[in-house]
């Protein structure tokens, strides 16, 4: 079963909904101008460009982007950057007022990332008769590199919020402190867990794309 099918949407639905979400955004850019917050404008015009990611790659090197898959990366960089907006007339954004929100982007973003893992690291098993992963390895991989990217993040959190302290400039990134950091990783690990148990079979179709992509290899051959 698709994704679109357990959504109970059909393509030119969630097609719709990613336009929406895209208008939104370039929304969400003026609020950022209009409020002189350089944070908003930041995290709205990234996510709107990353909005654009999956028709550049269908375009371009024709890697077929399922109408869920977009829908999914959409819903992600627009909660985020929606959660720094806040809503219209709040004194503060979402991440502050709603002490789940940061909880549900991380989740959300970071199956994100294990889907990319996951599709990449399988297209290599397809593509070469030297590569083997077992799915217990797989599930652990996935966890790891996960993990791995939301160090990265972390660490790119504090440096943004140590520079723009010195500057005394606004954070783009704000990190709240050691405990934030160990929740946030605890609930990447969660959207890794979600993709590994129920994710993978939705991927099919893009990890053999991948894998031609990758051009001749050995996989099938003596």
């Amino acid at each position: 079963m698709r994704i679109r099918d357990r959504l109970g949407l059909n393509e030119r639905r969630q097609r719709q909904l990613s336009r929406l979400m895209q208008v939104l955004l370039v929304g969400l850019v003026f609020v950022g101008f209009e409020r002189g917050n350089p944070g908003i404008v930041v995290n709205a015009a990234v996510g709107l460009g990353v909005t654009y990611l999956p028709a550049v790659l269908e375009r371009d090197y024709h890697i077929p982007m399922d109408s869920a898959l977009t829908l999914w990366i959409t819903v992600a960089v627009f909660l985020h950057a929606f959660g720094t907006a806040g809503l219209p007339g709040a004194t503060t954004n979402l991440y502050r007022s709603i002490w789940w929100w940061d909880h549900l982007t991380h989740t959300l973003s970071s199956t994100i990332v294990a889907a990319a893992g996951y599709a990449t690291a399988r297209a290599f098993e397809l593509h070469s008769d030297g590569v083997s992963l077992p799915d217990r390895f797989m599930f652990v991989f996935i966890l790891l590199f996960v993990l791995a990217f939301g160090v990265f993040w972390e660490v790119l959190e504090f440096g943004v919020t140590v520079v723009a302290s010195l500057s005394g400039t606004q954070a783009v990134l704000v990190q709240y402190g050691l405990g934030d950091t160990m929740l946030d990783l605890l609930f990447d690990t969660l959207g890794g867990v979600i993709v590994a148990i129920w994710g993978t079979a939705h991927l099919t179709d893009l990890v053999g794309v991948l894998a031609d992509r990758f051009g001749p290899g050995t996989a099938g051959k003596d």
